[in-house]
């Protein structure tokens, strides 16, 4: 079996920077070095489905988390983070290291430390319920792919390369 049970969880645009809603695209398609440094350490992935994408489409305007806050985009969050952590169970059940979640800074959806976004309030709070740690990285908000900062790189590296605390169930 050529596996080697080691999967990271990506919110969706960092592979795949077309449904960023425009103008806030910062690469051309996936964050390249990104994603470069998770293949070359044999890490699966595992995308995200986005929310924003889901509820409006590719045409939606800018708008900020208390624009989205509401019952109905609640829900569409909600049930991509029930999906979600089926799936986080079951690669945890099966004996896989989940390296942890990657998600956005300043995402009204997708930011996890600081103001977290309403998929990662809903994702975060069945973590806890479900008694499962996971480590976190989230790509600044003023990271542009072409205009690679290297100690964003680095940090990246260091996440990456620390995987002493590995996600688990909290109360097996």
């Amino acid at each position: 079996m050529h596996r080697s049970k080691k999967v990271i969880i990506f919110s969706h645009c960092i592979l795949n920077q077309n449904t960023v809603v425009n103008p806030l695209a910062r690469a051309k398609g996936a964050y390249t070095s990104i994603v470069k440094k998770i293949l070359d350490l044999d890490i699966g992935i595992h995308q995200l489905p986005c929310p924003e994408y889901l509820f409006l489409g590719l045409d939606r305007k800018p708008m900020g988390k208390e624009e989205y806050d509401s019952y109905e985009y609640r829900k569409v969050c909600r049930k991509i983070a029930c999906m979600s952590i089926k799936i986080i169970k079951e690669y945890i059940n099966k004996g896989y290291e989940i390296v942890g979640m990657v998600g956005i800074n300043c995402s009204p959806t997708c930011s996890i430390r600081g103001e977290r976004g309403i998929l990662m309030e809903e994702l975060f709070k069945l973590l806890y319920e479900e008694k499962i740690d996971l480590r976190s990285f989230e790509i600044p908000a003023n990271y542009i792919e072409e205009g690679e900062k290297q100690d964003i790189l680095r940090a990246f590296d260091d996440f990456l390369n620390n995987m002493t605390r590995q996600s688990k169930f909290i109360f097996p």
